[in-house]
């Protein structure tokens, strides 16, 4: 039996394709919000550091009605980092739509997202979207799009997918790629028609699975998932168990909340049938991937493993000189408590506290991006804290050290390919084709993660600021060899006290700077990138020593060249082996492990 009136489809794409804006043009002709009811741009992005970078971080939940028919729409994320979201996500619909741009085409997270789909026999609406863009190119993205569902080995029926073409900014929406719509209709009714009813066995004991967390102050965990089975009232006696953990001890709880999801708004119900996704609090330790069952049938159901990280970081309280100046937050029992909050509600993150060390924390997870919004989300909130550079996890298979590879595609200015090409083989990357794109190069290469790091700086140097770059987790393989990270050394900081312009500008002749005068500084702490291989000592607290005997022309203004503002990112990317980053609400210091000059010398000579 099929639940008629429900039909649940996830939106997946690559990021920057236009998902989140297609959800908001669907809300709006949804009938969702009221006729004169004011909107934001990108509704579903709410979180501060969505909105700024305009991504989507978190896979997030919305209800439509169209014709009598709920449609539960789940705009999941485009970032490969995010890519856990969006496999368990799959889990809980009947379908997908296939957001593509009409100029870029298929990009690794779309070709990603899109095996997942077709693994689980979902049925895939392929839209085209961006139709408007003056550099499209609708026909050669339809004969992509055809090959990479070919590659995917996907089936007759999901070959024959129908296509769509639209402009989610404009709202409009068509079923041929030479004529514009007037409105999303189209869309709305091949969902109806093309996308399943979810099964609904009513009579059978209640069963759901957990695809989703949210994490709220006042009542904790909320579990999010499809209801696959039977009907779940308020106050329900309910088990959990574990498909994985089929040993671990029954839980026992009850469903003291339950929620429907509604246009934006979470509306509290008292019962929920199945096929219908639903929301529901009670249960303090449920995590995703358990199943919630009736006692009377406790079965639990199969749930693929999350993808473990690939990638690492040290967090550990500040010890900087400077420490304790800025942040609200700053013992490591405050780092300890934030860190493992964070798992609660970000299950691609694994937090590892260090034997024999109280202050510091392993924290894996599965990009720099991961990493980087974990660390703004906790600067925000007044967090004082270090991060050492990003390591890569290795893995033994078959008795060799094995490192995880990523697919890597980038789009660039044909002029430029060459570069492009020389640097990532510097860096183990094997080019695995490449096809011109009108008079650019698109080219795809298996490289190291850890020949990543830093890269970005350089790729985007080499193409004038016009290239495109993405990567996804493909795959481990036997370990490479090692990679130079960085060509030159670093620009260190000999005295405490606080950069004048007579020492800096002593010091932009060495190399180039990250500070300008009167900033607070410290021995050891990094202020330039040095013009030669080795790390280079700098006074840039020094002053010009006044005497009556100088010449009439030598106190003329000094001229500093202005400094490179340093992002997270880059921040991040700069980080060589033996250097950490302070990370405060106001500042971001890059420094060396061993502050005093001395002691480092004599622990990079070996000397104790």
């Amino acid at each position: 039996m099929q639940n008629e009136q429900i039909r649940n489809v996830a939106i997946i794409a690559h990021v920057d394709h236009g998902k989140t804006t297609l959800v908001d043009q669907m809300l709006r002709q949804g009938g969702v919000y009221r006729a004169n009811q004011e909107v934001v741009d990108r509704v579903m992005d709410s979180g501060d550091l969505e909105r700024e970078r305009g991504i989507t971080i978190l896979a997030k939940n919305t209800a439509i009605d169209y014709k009598g028919v709920k449609i539960n729409i789940v705009d999941t994320p485009g970032h490969a980092d995010f890519g856990g979201e969006v496999e368990r996500i799959l889990k809980m619909v009947n379908g997908v739509i296939l957001l593509v741009d009409a100029a870029e085409g298929p990009m690794p997270q779309t070709r990603f997202v899109l095996s997942r789909a077709l693994e689980l026999g979902h049925r895939v609406i392929v839209v085209v979207n961006k139709i408007d863009r003056p550099d499209q190119r609708i026909h050669a993205v339809i004969d992509e799009i055809l090959e990479l569902l070919m590659d995917l080995n996907a089936t007759a029926e999901q070959l024959d997918s129908p296509m769509l073409f639209c402009s989610a900014r404009q709202g409009i929406c068509s079923y041929s790629p030479d004529e514009l719509g007037t409105d999303l209709k189209p869309l709305f009714e091949t969902i109806l028609e093309y996308i399943p009813a979810p099964e609904a066995e009513v009579d059978k004991p209640f069963q759901m699975l957990v695809s989703s967390i949210d994490y709220n102050d006042f009542v904790g965990r909320i579990a999010i998932g499809r209801i696959e089975q039977g009907t779940l009232r308020q106050n329900q006696e309910i088990s959990v168990c574990n498909y994985h953990a089929p040993e671990a001890e029954l839980r026992k709880a009850k469903a003291t909340a339950i929620y429907e999801f509604d246009g934006l708004d979470r509306k509290p119900i008292t019962e929920a049938t199945a096929g219908n996704i639903i929301a529901m609090s009670g249960i303090p330790d449920i995590t995703i991937g358990d199943t919630i069952c009736d006692p009377t049938y406790v079965e639990a159901l199969p749930f693929v493993k999350i993808s473990k990280p690939t990638m690492e970081m040290t967090f550990s309280i500040n010890d900087s000189p400077y420490a304790g100046r800025e942040g609200k937050y700053v013992t490591s029992r405050n780092l300890r408590d934030r860190l493992f909050k964070e798992m609660l509600k970000d299950v691609s993150l694994k937090v590892m506290e260090i034997p024999g060390a109280t202050d510091s924390f392993n924290v894996a997870g599965r990009g720099e991006m991961h990493f980087s919004i974990l660390i703004e989300t906790m600067r925000r909130e007044g967090y004082e804290f270090q991060v050492s550079p990003p390591r890569v996890l290795y893995q033994e298979i078959d008795g060799k050290k094995c490192e995880p590879i990523e697919r890597l595609v980038v789009d660039v200015p044909a002029e430029t390919i060459g570069a492009v090409i020389e640097k990532l083989g510097q860096r183990k990357g094997d080019m695995v084709e490449m096809t011109p794109v009108g008079d650019r190069m698109k080219a795809e290469f298996l490289i190291p993660a850890r020949g990543l790091f830093g890269y970005r700086n350089d790729f985007m140097t080499d193409t004038k600021g016009e290239g495109i770059m993405a990567s996804v987790f493909d795959s481990y393989a036997p370990y490479r060899g090692d990679i130079q990270r960085r060509g030159m050394g670093s620009l260190v900081c000999s005295e405490t006290g606080e950069s004048i312009t007579y020492g800096l500008y002593n010091a932009q002749e060495r190399g180039s700077l990250f500070i300008g005068a009167g900033l607070p500084v410290y021995e050891g702490m990094v202020i330039g990138l040095a013009n030669r291989g080795e790390d280079i000592t700098v006074n840039a607290c020094k002053k010009k020593q006044l005497t009556n005997t100088r010449a009439s022309g030598s106190d003329d203004a000094l001229r500093l060249v202005p400094p490179k503002q340093m992002s997270l990112e880059q921040c991040m990317e700069f980080l060589a082996d033996d250097e950490l980053l302070e990370v405060t609400p106001k500042s971001l210091r890059i420094r060396k492990r061993i502050l005093n000059h001395e002691q480092r010398m004599k622990s990079m000579h070996g000397k104790k």
